[in-house]
């Protein structure tokens, strides 16, 4: 008796707090986002040590892993966690530069190039005889090179008064500098201490969980961190191999910026589906500075190139190595990134990944079952059969 009514007072207890939550739910939304945003920096700190993690954990498996010597035990940690952070940002700082140098001088090459430009446009539009010959008389007597120049001068001043207005927001400017440091040092201290929390954690769990509950709970927070462990390192490697085929490509066919563009698409390529398009994108735009049949040609070659990948590499670098189709992998692309844009294409597959896995361990469980007590119920018939 006391049972059922303990059992009907918790119903009652959460009922009543959904409808409150319901009846309240701007005030509740208000404060939920106050939480998350004052939580930010921890939560990017957290996001941080986890990809730093990756790397650091790659360095510690190979660093001296059978050696017992204290010095070789105590540097571990530390000189992994150097070589992880290095690792990052020698990659970043390697595309910065093959990047933006080339892309600024791309578009100084199209401005220079945009008065001989209008005055090809000009001159067309005059032997088609489509407009007055007044406005082409006008248009011809327009120093182009010099509005141009106005234009940047225009922008330069723009950029002077934007100056002027960004040292009357340095209080923002310290907060954002305030909140990544913040997030750095979360980071850190997650790195270094990683296995004493995660002791801690599970001495929590045990303390106020059931058995039952807290594996389940366990078995599912490792099998996130699985997919997203092998979703991190699959496109990884699916950028790469799409960077070097992009400029082995390019450089076969003697397209310009052929190492800044391939460089540029890997990079993008981070973001599944929709990345190379957006490098490519900038990169056909570079490449028309120095020949616009060449920038066309390069479109072509990228859209082949990116449907052969997204189709034959793609699934089988990534959706192999979470153990999800390729269809679901394109259908968690989609709607994972009509629900948050880039973030939810990001988190869409490997939440898909760990929701089909699971969901695949309970059927095939369900099954094990039946086929469990199938058997008992087919021995027992056999058992009865023959002591009769």
């Amino acid at each position: 008796m006391k049972t059922e009514t303990k059992k009907y007072l918790k119903i009652g207890v959460i009922a009543l707090i959904l409808y409150l939550i319901a009846q309240n739910w701007l005030i509740v939304a208000g404060a939920f986002t106050t939480v998350l945003s004052a939580a930010s920096p921890l939560i990017v700190g957290g996001v941080i040590a986890y990809l730093v993690n990756i790397i650091m954990s790659f360095f510690e498996r190979h660093w001296f892993p059978k050696s017992q010597k204290k010095a070789v035990v105590k540097s571990r940690r530390i000189l992994c966690l150097i070589f992880a952070v290095l690792s990052m940002l020698a990659i970043v700082a390697l595309v910065v530069l093959l990047v933006v140098p080339q892309l600024w001088d791309a578009v100084a090459l199209l401005l220079s190039e945009v008065p001989e430009y209008m005055k090809k446009a000009v001159d067309w539009a005059e032997s088609l005889e489509i407009l007055p010959e007044d406005i082409f008389a006008m248009l011809e007597s327009i120093d182009w090179k010099s509005q141009v120049s106005k234009i940047i001068s225009t922008v330069t001043s723009g950029v002077g008064s934007v100056v002027g207005v960004a040292v009357n927001v340095v209080a923002s400017v310290f907060s954002g500098v305030f909140n990544a440091l913040l997030s750095v040092i979360f980071a850190l201290y997650l790195l270094f201490g990683k296995e004493r929390l995660g002791r801690q954690c599970r001495k929590v769990m045990t303390r106020y969980l059931k058995p039952g509950i807290n594996e389940k709970i366990l078995h599912v927070l490792a099998v996130i961190n699985d997919c997203f462990h092998k979703y991190i390192v699959g496109q990884c490697t699916e950028a790469i191999i799409l960077g070097t085929l992009c400029t082995i490509g390019m450089l076969i066919f003697r397209f310009p910026y052929a190492t800044m563009v391939g460089a540029l698409v890997a990079f993008t390529a981070l973001i599944p589906v929709a990345g190379a398009y957006i490098g490519a994108g900038v990169g056909a735009f570079m490449i028309m500075t120095v020949d616009p049949m060449k920038a066309v040609l390069f479109l072509v070659y990228i859209l082949v190139l990116q449907q052969l990948e997204g189709n034959i590499v793609y699934p089988r670098v990534v959706g192999f190595s979470i153990g999800l189709p390729g269809i679901w992998v394109l259908a968690a692309v989609t709607v994972g990134g009509g629900v948050m844009g880039i973030p939810g294409m990001l988190l869409g597959v490997p939440l898909a990944a760990a929701a089909y896995r699971l969901l695949r361990e309970d059927v095939n469980r369900e099954k094990t079952g039946q086929n469990t007590d199938s058997t008992e119920k087919n021995g027992e018939t056999i058992c009865q059969n023959t002591s009769d």
